[in-house]
């Protein structure tokens, strides 16, 4: 097992998940960056509100979690998706 798991009834602290995560992420050849950007996009695609997953990421600027959302380019949020012939 790439960390071992200690059962001692203690929380884990933020640094201990991010030193976990990350550990997984290189181990599958992932960065953390990716794994932030897919958390962002994935939170927006579910309705997540922006200026939540700005404060969420520590963006200091709402234009940059602006650049996960994807959701414009979903077919079905198309105007033309709309459209009845």
């Amino acid at each position: 097992m790439l960390v071992e798991a200690h059962r001692t009834g203690a929380g884990i602290s933020a640094e201990g998940i991010h030193a976990l995560v990350g550990a997984y992420a290189k181990a599958a050849g992932l960065g953390v960056h990716g794994l932030r950007a897919t958390a962002a996009t994935n939170a927006l695609e579910h309705e997540a509100d922006i200026p939540k997953v700005q404060q969420w990421l520590g963006h200091a600027n709402i234009s940059t979690p602006r650049l996960y959302d994807r959701r414009h380019l979903r077919a079905e949020d198309s105007p033309t998706f709309k459209i009845r012939y």
